[in-house]
């Protein structure tokens, strides 16, 4: 018997209907029976029995098929059968009608299975798991100091109501012992009709300071409450009528009260004077930096009201507020510390200004932090500013480390502390501790866009590119402004080679230099060579002076190592700040086997041998 006869057997004999059959009723057979026997809390060995036994009878099945044939007078070896007396045609019928009715039988059982079993076992297995696990419960020291309410006629007071509580924030935070919510987190809750419970679960606190502002004239009225947040219960509150000129006096009263509540919660009351004189010795050391001049502090109030904005706009209307308020007073240590860091953000994300701008500000940044520094030098807003001119310019990666670790000895709970030891993380190639070190700063600010934005960010550096794109959508959500919102996602996408989305993502990104870079690459792997000419060319051409670095990530990308070292050449010679996550860079990795590649990680201290 030929191939093509034995094939028109199988098909006269309907051996291959059977087979359908028997494997789509098995199908049917074996996911009812999994669902089904565990409800009658059948043991495990007895479903599997079940597909094992019908693995085991498809093929006498089939081999039953070819032997015999359905009859009117019922089964018969099919050589027995002649002809003429043949029903196989109309069995075939038959059975063609049954296996679209156990098709049918099936889609319905998936659709049932899907869409109504699957989300109520989800459910079920979601609620076993909550009921079981332990409910973390905060702190009794752990509180968030949310935005106070502007009651002033002047709606332009914002900037003050918000600054008296993100002061009492800041020091707060500073305080050893307590767990105090980010300004972001705690910010983010401004407008809108939050429950005390709603707050705590979210930020993961168990106490609320809340509040109002209200100045007319030389006059501020300030009113303040602490709150339990699993009960709403108000365990403290005080009203301050003061001249302006005494507003200082009335933050430190409020820290002082605070920390004294908080601090009663598990010492049996903070009454007695030695405590008091602790819990004020410890504000005081946290209110370092300040100033008594009424007219400095409120131009500083506006600068943090500005800064923490985080946009080209802002950023001016910042350094203008922080200029004027340390002429005020030049003795003003924290507003110098505020004038450096928005000079730093200038040079870390601005090019507007080009390559003057960059060394003006660099300059900015140097001269204002070597101010506030020399009038408190445990400061660690001044320490953070530090940190990060000798991480992105000064590649200064020891005396990084150094003034990182002082400054978190002092603010182990500033979420822009734990960005740059991050930063210096990746900067050593160590992604594993650097992204712990995101997430930690995460966790302490969970609405932080800028927090955010480094964790995805380098999750898709890492090849983590599942928590990637699940990360950047928040970002975006966030504040869809922000550099590499958008670029990042495209560039995990590039690293995918996945270059069409990867292309569209990068699209609506804030920063031109970050989307002209993914697009320069997404159409060189796409082999669209003229629109890659095109973006790494408009890339050169606007922000040759202060993208330096992406120019030769673009040039790495497309292996052409000759021009690559040049770029990364003049991007040290411009102190980019890119070059700081060179080593893990997916865009170099081109470049790994070259002999030149060492040599230039030995110009920027970035060689195995400088950084042990």
């Amino acid at each position: 018997m030929n191939l093509s006869n034995f094939l028109a057997e199988l098909k006269r004999r309907n051996v291959v209907r059977m087979a359908g059959l028997y494997l789509v009723g098995a199908w049917l057979l074996t996911q009812v029976a999994s669902t089904v026997l565990p409800m009658f809390g059948a043991p495990d060995w007895l479903p599997r029995s079940i597909v094992s036994l019908l693995a085991i009878g498809f093929v006498p099945t089939l081999i039953f098929s070819w032997v015999f044939e359905l009859t009117p007078q019922g089964l018969k070896r099919d050589e027995d059968v002649r002809p003429e007396e043949s029903i196989a045609p109309q069995t075939a019928r038959r059975m063609n009608r049954m296996i679209i009715a156990v098709l049918l039988l099936a889609l319905g059982y998936f659709v049932f299975d899907k869409f109504v079993l699957t989300p109520r076992r989800e459910a079920a297995l979601l609620a076993a798991r909550t009921s079981t696990e332990p409910k973390s419960v905060p702190s009794a020291k752990s509180v968030a100091v949310l935005a106070f309410a502007n009651l002033s006629d002047d709606k332009g007071s914002e900037y003050f109501s918000d600054g008296i509580s993100e002061e009492l924030l800041t020091v707060l935070q500073k305080i050893p012992g307590l767990h105090v919510a980010a300004r972001t987190s705690a910010f983010s809750f401004k407008g809108k009709n939050a429950t005390a419970q709603e707050i705590g679960q979210k930020l993961g606190v168990a106490r609320l300071v809340e509040g109002s502002v209200r100045k007319a004239g030389d006059v501020v009225r300030i009113a303040a409450r602490l709150t339990r947040t699993d009960t709403g219960e108000q365990l403290w509150s005080e009203n301050f009528t003061r001249d302006l000129k005494d507003v200082f006096a009335v933050e430190t009263e409020l820290a002082q009260t605070i920390v004294g509540q908080l601090s009663g919660q598990l010492t049996g009351g903070a009454a007695d004077p030695a405590a008091k004189a602790e819990i004020q010795a410890q504000v005081q050391a946290a209110e370092k930096g300040g100033t008594k001049n009424v007219e400095a502090h409120e131009h500083y109030l506006q600068g943090r009201f500005y800064s923490d904005r985080h946009s080209e706009k802002s950023a001016a209307e910042a350094l203008a507020a922080y200029q004027q308020a340390v002429e005020l007073d030049p003795a003003f240590a924290l507003a110098w510390a505020g004038l450096a860091l928005t000079h730093v953000w200038y040079c870390e994300f601005s090019t507007e200004a080009g390559r003057t701008g960059f060394d003006t500000h660099l300059a900015g940044a140097r001269e204002a932090t070597a101010r506030a520094l020399s009038l408190e030098p445990n400061l660690p807003e001044a320490l953070l500013a530090r940190s990060e001119i000798e991480l992105n310019f000064d590649f200064d990666w020891k005396g990084a480390a150094e003034t990182l670790r002082k400054a978190l000895s002092l603010a182990p709970a500033d979420p822009a502390l734990r960005i740059a030891a991050g930063n210096l993380e990746t900067a050593r190639g160590d992604m594993t501790r650097a992204i712990d070190l995101y997430r930690q700063a995460v966790a302490l600010d969970p609405v932080n866009p800028r927090a955010r934005s480094f964790l995805a960010f380098n999750l898709a550096v890492a090849g983590r590119f599942s928590e990637a794109r699940a990360e950047f959508p928040r970002v975006v959500e966030l504040n869809p402004a922000a550099p590499w919102a958008h670029a990042g996602l495209g560039l995990a996408f590039l690293i995918e080679g996945k270059f069409e989305e990867a292309a569209v993502a990068a699209r609506d990104d804030a920063g031109e230099w970050a989307r002209l870079l993914i697009v320069a690459c997404a159409y060189w792997g796409e082999k669209r060579i003229p629109e890659s000419d095109a973006a790494l060319a408009q890339l050169t051409a606007t922000f040759a002076d202060t993208a330096a670095y992406q120019v030769a990530e673009v040039y790495a990308y497309r292996g052409d190592k000759d021009q690559d070292f040049e770029w990364l050449e003049r991007a040290r010679r411009q102190r980019d700040g890119g070059l700081a996550g060179m080593r893990r860079d997916p865009l170099l990795a081109n470049l790994k086997t070259d002999p030149r590649w060492n040599a230039f990680l030995q110009t920027i201290g970035l060689a195995d041998d400088q950084l042990k």
